[in-house]
């Protein structure tokens, strides 16, 4: 898994290179007192899994800032992650 950005609400997302079926598995994770919440989004899909403390609003909310980045995160995972990037 390869680090993309973390929120200022100290909401980590990290994404893996990309898969055999041409997916990108990115992972949402954000502390809590007493835990985490944390949440698998595959692209280009927008297939979302393993939900795990989210709202539904909050996930709608994640939906929309993956959507806005996807294609930055697909081309990461393409190249290697953030740190290999050409064009970066």
């Amino acid at each position: 898994m390869y680090p993309f950005m973390q929120l200022d609400d100290n909401t980590e997302i990290v994404h893996s290179e990309i898969l055999d079926d041409e997916k990108v598995k990115v992972y949402i994770e954000k502390p809590f007192i007493g835990g985490f919440k944390s949440a698998v989004c595959f692209l280009p899909q927008y297939e979302w899994k393993e939900i795990k403390g989210f709202t539904g609003a909050e996930i709608k909310k994640y939906q929309e800032f993956v959507k806005s980045v996807a294609h930055l995160i697909i081309q990461f995972a393409r190249e290697g992650g953030f740190e290999n990037a050409e064009d970066f």
